[in-house]
Formats: C-alpha cells, sequence, structure tokens
C-alpha cells in the first residue's frame, strides 16, 4: 500500500457563502464551518492548527505583540521558535510548507517564504528562502512581492505559489503539503462588496494545487483561517489613551515615536482585537473604564475569558463592535505622524495597518520609484493617512455561513482538532 499523502490548501477569507463561486473547491467536497481562536487572524489560527492548543498555551496572541523584554511592538515574525509548543502538525513527516507562517527554521523536509535581503544603507532586495531544492525562481520568475502585501496586493502573488507548489508537489511528492494562497482578502479589506471575480481568482490557482495534489495521489483539504464583515467605523484606542496621558511619544527628525516602555497604558491593535497593555496594576480599573466609553469597543475583557492568558498578551482585550476595527495611529497631528506611517512597512508599526492597500497617487509611487533607480535616497511615501478607506476586517466570530470553513473527509467543526485530523489521516500518531 502507497504511503498515504495530504496537501492542505489555505484560501485566506474563503467562507461557506462564498464557496457557489469556487467550482473547483466545491468539487472536493461541502463546507464544514469550523471555529477559530481569538483573534481569528492569520498568526494566530495557523498556530491553532499547527499545535492543537489555544493561544495561551502556544503563545501566538496575535500577528504581533509587546516584546516587554526589549520594549518593542513586533508583528509579522517569521520564527518558528515563537510557536511555544514541543510538537508541531508537521513533526516526523516528510513535508513541504509554502508560505504558510512560522516558515524559518521549521523542522520540514522543504519549504519556501518571503525573506528580503536588508542592506546596510538601509536598502532592500526582496526574495523568498527557497528551501525546497526545485529552484522556483528559475522556474516561475521572481517571486511578484508587491502584490503580496501593499497597493497592489493581488492575483500573481497566489498565482505564483499555487504553481510553485505544484512544482514542489510533482518533484518532491511529500506526504504533507501546507499551501498558502492569500489574495482573495485583500479587496474584502478594501471593499465593503469586493469582486465576485476575486472568488473565482482564486479557485483557479487552487485548482493549480489540487491537480498536482491528484497527481501524486494526495487528498486535497481546503482550509481558511477567518472570515471578513463589512466595518465603516476605525477606532483610535491609542489616542483617547494619549489624550489621558497614558501614551509616551518621542518626538524628533522622523516624526512622533510610540514609547511603549514608558507608557503607563497603550494598545496593540490587531484587526478587530487589541491587546491593551497597562504598565501598573493600579492603573487597570481607570483604564478599562476610558476603553469601554470608547464608541467602537463591544467589551473590554481579561485575556483568560477568551483563551488569551499568556504572559504575551496585555492586562486587557478590547474587542471591536461587529462593524469597527481598530487602527494603530497615536499621532494627534498627521504633521507629526512618523515617517515609517506612509509607507509599506509592517514590521516597523506597532499594529496591523490595512491601510498599506491603499494608495495616494501612483504618479507619485512612479516618481519614487525613479528616485530609486537613479541612485537616490528615497522613501516611498504613497500610503494614506485614512483609516476611513478601509470597509472590511476580521478578528472575531462571525456567524458560520460568514466565518472560516474546512473541507475534507470527516472535517472536525474546530481548528483545536485540526492537527490531530491530518495526523490521523496521515497514520501519524
Amino acid at each position: 500500500m502507497s504511503p498515504k499523502k495530504v496537501c492542505i490548501i489555505n484560501v485566506v477569507g474563503l467562507t461557506p457563502d462564498l464557496m457557489a463561486h469556487a467550482p473547483h473547491i466545491a468539487k472536493l467536497g461541502s463546507a464544514t464551518p469550523w471555529k477559530p481562536p481569538l483573534p481569528a487572524v492569520t498568526c494566530t489560527s495557523q498556530a491553532t492548527m499547527l499545535t492543537g492548543q489555544l493561544p495561551a498555551d502556544h503563545g501566538i496572541v496575535g500577528n504581533g505583540w509587546y516584546f516587554r523584554e526589549t520594549g518593542e511592538v513586533r508583528f509579522w515574525q517569521q520564527s518558528r521558535n515563537l510557536i511555544q509548543s514541543d510538537r508541531l502538525l508537521y513533526d516526523g513527516i516528510d513535508t513541504a510548507k509554502m508560505f504558510w507562517w512560522f516558515n524559518q527554521h521549521a523542522p520540514v523536509r522543504w519549504g519556501a517564504t518571503p525573506k528580503p535581503h536588508y542592506g546596510s544603507d538601509g536598502s532592500k532586495v526582496f526574495d523568498i528562502l527557497d528551501n525546497t531544492e526545485c529552484r522556483l525562481v528559475e522556474h516561475l520568475g521572481p517571486f511578484p512581492f508587491f502584490s503580496f502585501w501593499g497597493p497592489n496586493a493581488g492575483l500573481p502573488a497566489s498565482d505564483w505559489i499555487a504553481k510553485a507548489t505544484a512544482i514542489v508537489l510533482r518533484e518532491k511528492q511529500p506526504s504533507l503539503t501546507l499551501a498558502y494562497l492569500p489574495h482573495l482578502d485583500y479587496d474584502f479589506q478594501r471593499f465593503a462588496s469586493p469582486s465576485i471575480e476575486r472568488v473565482r481568482e482564486v479557485d483557479q490557482c487552487a485548482q493549480i494545487v489540487i491537480e498536482a495534489a491528484h497527481s501524486i495521489g494526495a487528498t486535497p483539504i481546503v482550509v481558511s483561517e477567518y472570515g471578513l464583515v463589512p466595518v465603516d467605523k476605525p477606532v483610535g484606542i491609542n489616542r483617547v489613551l494619549r489624550e489621558h496621558g497614558w501614551l509616551v511619544v518621542r518626538d524628533g527628525p522622523f516624526g512622533e515615536q510610540m514609547m511603549p516602555g514608558d507608557s503607563k497604558a497603550f494598545a496593540v491593535v490587531d484587526h478587530q482585537l487589541a491587546h491593551i497593555y497597562v504598565k501598573n496594576s493600579a492603573d487597570r480599573g481607570a483604564v478599562r473604564r476610558c476603553l469601554e466609553s470608547i464608541d467602537g469597543v463591544a467589551q473590554v475583557v481579561d485575556p483568560a475569558e477568551i483563551g488569551l492568558g499568556h504572559p504575551r498578551s496585555g492586562e486587557w482585550i478590547a474587542l471591536a463592535q461587529p462593524n469597527a476595527w481598530f487602527h494603530y495611529y497615536f499621532w494627534l497631528d498627521d504633521a507629526r505622524a512618523p515617517d515609517y506611517a506612509r509607507t509599506v512597512d509592517i514590521h516597523r508599526k506597532p499594529g496591523y495597518d490595512p491601510v498599506e492597500l491603499f494608495m495616494t497617487s501612483r504618479l507619485r509611487a512612479i516618481a519614487r520609484v525613479a528616485q530609486k533607480k537613479l541612485g537616490f535616497r528615497y522613501r516611498m511615501d504613497v500610503i494614506p493617512l485614512e483609516p476611513e478607506l478601509v470597509q472590511g476586517s476580521h478578528g472575531l466570530w462571525t456567524s458560520p455561513e460568514k466565518g472560516p470553513l474546512i473541507i475534507g473527509p470527516d472535517a472536525p467543526n474546530d481548528m483545536l482538532l485540526f492537527k490531530a485530523y491530518i495526523r490521523g489521516m496521515l497514520g501519524a500518531s
């Protein structure tokens, strides 16, 4: 008997009510709604799928959090070592991990993930880590980084990842393959009524992977991490905390900078959920009352109440109203905004910023690229400071039809069961 093989396709933002527009995926079976952890965001959901644990145990309490030891807020870290679990889904299994998060230092046989090169002069050259032995860039051309995130984010990134995954499937025939197709959710954040064409596009990308999986006898499983909801109320928690004197900034030549280690209270926002870090226990009650008075905040809860009782979490968790989301802005005057605010800078911003999906002016962007090509120092400052542009968000539990899903034989209805489910399909202990 041939060894069992499974291919997991993570179609970000796919929900049961969109399945009518994804015929290739629908052929795999019916969609089972499943319950994500809170926050229902990429890093936390993927860590839960990989460990079978809640964030209180695996420690991935969001896409980013406050590192108390260094006094820094850091988002989108890639190291597998951040997951505080001894045993992951793919341990002991020949695995290809294609653009799933926590790919660096992961104990997988093959993998590929975004990884730019950084020069000492501040320059950056976009590239990927290709540990597949398949020479993906040679076959497919450079990975389209500017379609992976930012104002031009869209189909090319998902298409490239799908084709790369198909190459690895056919050449290496892994026992377990994890593929990440990201672009569906971009327009669902940009627009309250996004085009259904995006669903058809990602369905075509998934079909590339599905065909390759079938060609090696692998069972395709489709999952998603969250569903998106329309929003029309951006909420600036950090501005409120600053107005109350709890959040501290430092002004300087590159605008105001938030000083987390010196602040009595500040928020690390992540879509519709925010970690509120409060330095002194004596201030906790006053901070909570302040947060509860903010229009757009639905609840302020203890992290342990929602599975986030971990040292990385804030002292309080703020949950948004269904039509609201939290932006990270802490400045009171746009003229003093930090220089990174108007750029795509996912690692430096102390909170998730979906406004990076928009652009102030294509002419300005063209001019900045020309500066780069001529060898001048430049800043790609083309991102508007208008949180009102964002029309979709996620992070909370939604109705089953508008939440995440799994498609597979006898699929579970809870992300906590996913690790055991897949290992059972593979015959692994």
